[in-house]
């Protein structure tokens, strides 16, 4: 057996090259000086962010892509307390994220050292588990449980807390502590099955219905469930619809496929109103995706499969719950209703939905295809669908940018196409994401990513296109100029009328010169046929991030992508899809 002397930070780093982690992002402090030497004398791909928040958005995103670990590091402090707002989305979206978290040396805690808080009380709520490093000894094991939490039953966040006396004190490991179960490096590390009875009871419940529908949440995704939807779907002549999170559980282009439904849709709740069984999978079924908890309408028959229980029945009381994950289950209920003749039975039911599609696209050619100035937001989403290719990735920050591309934009084939920041639903995830999903997308040899953002939200992480020029990562930012905090100028417009708005204006500025300054392609978009040209300028670029600076429509009724459910309604003809 051989030992050998370390510092904490050593031991740290030795612990996360075992896992194999891929970019980890961070702002280094004194506290875990001795991790960020370690890390550099062992090759592990750190990274240097601007703002943790930023790292933490980073490292989600990659997460979001690619199903393994993303890791992001604080000191102390303020540089622990700015994770907060990113935690939350991973907690909530069920992201898998290990945070490093260095914190003051022991001896002098609570003796007014600088920087010092109370942290873990505040990052507590914000993540799935908290875990200190008392004991130098210990770190091994306590890695080893962040990576178990963060990948197992519904993923999470996990903060490490490291005392700055653990980091930089040293203690004499023996090799065999730096050994790893693999199946922690990504999640889910753990797949369980629903009740048996329970899996029958689905199968005759399903295998009785005349018109059921398949109704998909980001769970989906966090099972890596897309292609056994999509079998699914296809074994049975089962439509599915899909909330933001959800899209990419079966391609947009797919003949089985509805598109969004709640709050946003194309023509997916007008299938729910007909459906005789909803089969909800992986799903919350929160305001968004029920339309402030109207869709489905009350009566309706629904069977619930997700691997959290304590969903089911918060917001409905389903007829049936299955308590699982979402890609086992679903291999298990195809094979057993291969065998109940569901296909022919839902054939006509099937090919009613492309049908229903194609009339949509038909309704809405006029917006889509819109060549007004400033532009129409139909009409970017609309040359992005021309522009990428199957294997894009296109992230959407939070806002109305998220909105509109959970509704216009298609995904062409199964899988996380499309990340928005449905957890939190944060301002300004827009380029870290890109950032984050360009190097998962490198990892997993996919195509192209689009990170596709607000003016406000873009003002906010301006300073990471110097992280991404730094690191040469050619991704395209495309900034929504609309001179406003876009959706809250929309709702004003809606709940009090024209020219009443207050603090939802941004001043007029010109992007594609801002970014210049950072060593960034900046290319300013005025008029609808320049938008083409300009993302496959975008495209082509192989060594710096892009901005498309889009400059979109400055009138309030004509920001949101349909009518937002609150208050006040809107005549049909102000309807955008």
């Amino acid at each position: 057996m051989t030992t050998n002397e370390m510092t904490g930070g050593e031991a740290l780093a030795r612990m996360l090259q075992a896992f194999e982690i891929g970019p980890m992002f961070g702002m280094g402090g004194f506290q875990l000086l001795p991790f960020y030497d370690a890390a550099r004398r062992l090759g592990l791909k750190h990274y240097l962010i601007n703002d943790e928040r930023c790292g933490a958005f980073a490292a989600d995103a990659y997460a979001k892509v690619t199903g393994r670990v993303g890791v992001v590091d604080a000191t102390l402090g303020p540089g622990a307390t700015n994770l907060v707002t990113a935690l939350v989305e991973s907690l909530n979206a069920g992201i898998p994220i290990v945070a490093l978290i260095g914190d003051s040396h022991r001896m002098h805690s609570w003796k007014n050292m600088t920087q010092e808080s109370r942290q873990l009380d505040i990052l507590r709520p914000a993540v799935k588990e908290v875990l200190r490093v008392e004991y130098i000894e210990r770190i091994p094991e306590l890695v080893r449980r962040a990576f178990a939490v963060a990948t197992s039953g519904r993923p999470g966040p996990v903060v490490l807390d490291v005392p700055e006396d653990i980091c930089h004190g040293t203690y004499g490991f023996d090799e065999e502590e730096f050994v790893v179960d693999p199946i922690h490096r990504a999640a889910p590390a753990l797949r369980s099955r629903p009740d048996a009875t329970a899996l029958d009871t689905a199968v005759d419940m399903l295998a009785s219905a005349e018109r059921p529908l398949m109704l998909c949440g980001g769970g989906v995704h966090i099972s890596r469930a897309a292609d056994s939807v999509t079998a699914f779907a296809e074994a049975t002549n089962m439509p599915v619809a899909h909330t933001m999170s959800g899209k990419g559980a079966i391609a947009c282009t797919h003949p089985l496929s509805a598109g969004l439904f709640g709050r946003y849709d194309r023509i997916a709740n007008k299938l729910i109103e007909e459906a005789d069984v909803l089969f909800v999978v992986g799903c919350k079924l929160g305001e968004i995706a029920t339309k402030r908890y109207t869709v489905p309408p009350k009566g309706k028959t629904v069977i619930h499969l997700d691997i959290v229980a304590e969903e089911m029945g918060r917001t409905l009381m389903p007829a049936l719950s299955l308590w699982g994950d979402a890609k086992a289950t679903l291999d298990e209920l195809r094979v057993a209703l291969g065998k109940r003749g569901l296909k022919d039975k839902l054939a006509d039911w099937a090919a009613d939905v492309p049908k229903r599609m194609a009339a949509w696209r038909q309704d809405v050619d006029g917006r889509l295809n819109d060549e007004s100035s400033p532009i129409n937001m139909a009409r970017l989403l609309n040359e992005l669908n021309k522009a990428l290719p199957a294997d894009a990735t296109l992230v959407a920050d939070g806002g109305f940018a998220a909105h509109w591309g959970g509704l216009v934009y298609d995904t062409k084939q199964a899988g996380r196409g499309f990340v928005p920041d449905r957890g939190f639903a944060s301002i300004g995830y827009g380029v870290p994401g890109g950032i984050g999903a360009t190097l998962g997308a490198r990892h997993d040899g996919l195509g192209p990513v689009v990170a596709l953002t607000g003016d406000g939200g873009f003002n906010m992480v301006l300073g990471e296109l110097e992280t991404a020029r730094r690191l040469g990562l050619a991704f395209t930012v495309i900034v929504v100029n609309n001179a406003a905090s876009g959706y809250v100028k929309a709702l004003q417009h809606l709940m009090y009328g024209e020219g009443n708005y207050q603090s939802s204006d941004l001043a007029e500025t010109n992007y594609a010169e801002v970014v210049s300054a950072f060593g960034c392609q900046g290319i300013r978009v005025e008029t609808p046929d320049e938008i083409a040209p300009a993302l496959a300028k975008a495209l082509a670029e192989t060594g710096r991030p892009t901005v498309l600076d889009v400059v979109v429509t400055r009138d309030p009724a004509k920001m949101l992508p349909a009518v937002d459910n609150r208050t006040v309604q809107v005549k049909k003809g102000d309807r955008v899809a």
